[in-house]
């Protein structure tokens, strides 16, 4: 968001260099460095993209370990609940 600023103003710099003067220097260079800004801002939205991207691949990993640890516990519940039956049939022979 910072480099979409950063764009925002080079470009009134832009406009503005094209207002106050006819110096074709300025022109460019104010236009070099409104494309620059452009192409940063691009770059940081691509970033920004990725790491979204990476976020959702990461959540979908937590969220499959999640399920596997559920499945887990509750295989380790019914093996729990199976000893305990064994151990009361045992003691009641």
């Amino acid at each position: 968001m910072r480099k979409l600023t950063i764009a925002g103003f080079a470009l009134a710099t832009v406009v503005t260099a094209g207002c106050a003067t006819t110096d074709q220097a300025a022109l460019d260079e104010a236009n070099a460095t409104a494309t620059s800004a452009e192409q940063t801002a691009e770059n940081a939205l691509n970033t920004a993209n990725s790491a979204a991207s990476a976020a959702r691949s990461a959540q979908q990993t937590a969220d499959e370990a999640l399920a596997a640890a559920r499945a887990a516990q509750q295989a380790a519940d019914e093996a729990n609940e199976r000893a305990k039956r064994m151990l009361e049939r045992a003691s009641q022979k």
